[in-house]
C-alpha cells in the first residue's frame, strides 16, 4: 500500500500533490519546447515536433507526430504565421485539448519595410513571427504558457504561477545583460548579415540592422539582384559581423563573404534550438547570440 502511495503522488517544493504522471504536452518546435518546460516543470512532459537544429519552415508532419498530437492536453504553437501546417495537423490527428498560442497579445513587426532599421531581402507583405528574440516579448509568452497550462491543469495554477514569475526574472535579466553588451558598441556599427531575416526582433530591441539574402522564412530563395545589392551593401557599409545559422545551408553566406571580403564570424541561432550547450535552452541561445554579435561587432 505504502509502495503503490508513493508511486501515485508526487508532493512539490510548495507542499501541492499532483498525480505522478506528467501532463502530456506538444510544442511546435524546439524553443517553445524549452519555455514550456520551464514554466510545467514536473507537471509536464514537453515533447517538440521540430527538434534541435530542425527547420520548422519546411517542416513536414509525419504520422508519428499526429499520434504525439492526438494524445496532448496541451498544443503550444508561436502563431503569427509561423507554422503554416499547425491546422492540417490538428485536425488530422483529432487534437482536443488546450491550444496556447505564445503570441497571443505580443505585439508584432511588420516584414518588407524598412520602419526598424532592418534590411528585409523579401516583401512577405505580412508580419515577422520570430519575436522570441526579443526578451520583452518573451515576458508575454511565459505569460500565455503559464495561462493555458493553468487552463489545463487548474490543481497546478499556483505552481505554474510561481514558476513563470521565477522565469521571468531570468529573462529579465538576460535583457539587461544584453542592452548593457550593445551599449557598448557604437549606434553605427552595429550592423549584422545573417543567411534570413529572423533578427528583426533583436534588432528592434537593441538597435542593430540586420541584412539577409533571403526573407522570413528560409524556403525563399535570394534573388542574384538580391545577392548582389548586398555585397554592394556591406562593402559600402563596412559590415563587419556576417554569420551562418544553425539550421541554415551556409553555403549562401559563405558565398557572400567572399565576394564582399569578409570572413564569416561564426553561428547564430535563429529558429531552433542548439543539440548541444550553450544553446541548448532558449536563455542560453540568447546569450550566445548577444556573445557573439557584441565580439563580431568590436
Amino acid at each position: 500500500m505504502k509502495k503503490a502511495l508513493l508511486f501515485s503522488v508526487v508532493f512539490t517544493l510548495t507542499g501541492t500533490v499532483w498525480a505522478a504522471t506528467p501532463m502530456p504536452v506538444v510544442a511546435s518546435f524546439s524553443i517553445l519546447a524549452d519555455l514550456t518546460r520551464e514554466v510545467g516543470g514536473e507537471r509536464v512532459e514537453v515533447v517538440p515536433l521540430v527538434g534541435a537544429d530542425q527547420d520548422a519552415h519546411v517542416y513536414q508532419p509525419r504520422p508519428a507526430d499526429v499520434k504525439k498530437l492526438g494524445a496532448a492536453k496541451v498544443f503550444v504553437i508561436n502563431g503569427l504565421g509561423y507554422e503554416g501546417w499547425v491546422a492540417r495537423l490538428a485536425k488530422t490527428s483529432g487534437f482536443k485539448g488546450v491550444n496556447i498560442v505564445a503570441t497571443q497579445g505580443v505585439k508584432p513587426l511588420q516584414t518588407g519595410h524598412d520602419d526598424h532599421g532592418h534590411a528585409h531581402g523579401h516583401d512577405h507583405g505580412g508580419v515577422d513571427p520570430h519575436a522570441w528574440h526579443d526578451p520583452r516579448r518573451v515576458v508575454q509568452y511565459v505569460r500565455n504558457i503559464e495561462a493555458g497550462l493553468a487552463k489545463a491543469d487548474p490543481a497546478g495554477r499556483d505552481y505554474y504561477r510561481d514558476r513563470a514569475a521565477a522565469y521571468t526574472k531570468k529573462v529579465e535579466a538576460a535583457d539587461a545583460w544584453a542592452a548593457s553588451q550593445f551599449a557598448a558598441v557604437p549606434a553605427a556599427q552595429r550592423k549584422v548579415l545573417t543567411s534570413h531575416d529572423a533578427f528583426a526582433y533583436l534588432g528592434d530591441r537593441y538597435q542593430i540592422r540586420f541584412l539577409s539574402p533571403r526573407g522570413v522564412s528560409t524556403e525563399a530563395e535570394a534573388s542574384a539582384k538580391t545577392v548582389a545589392a548586398l555585397i554592394r551593401q556591406v562593402r559600402q557599409d563596412k559590415v563587419k559581423a556576417v554569420f551562418v545559422e544553425n539550421m541554415s545551408d551556409p553555403r549562401l553566406i559563405e558565398q557572400l563573404s567572399r565576394e564582399a571580403g569578409v570572413k564569416v564570424g561564426g553561428r547564430l541561432y535563429s529558429d531552433a534550438l542548439a543539440g548541444s550547450a550553450p544553446a541548448n535552452s532558449y536563455l542560453g541561445l540568447f546569450r550566445a547570440n548577444v556573445g557573439a554579435i557584441v565580439s563580431a561587432l568590436h
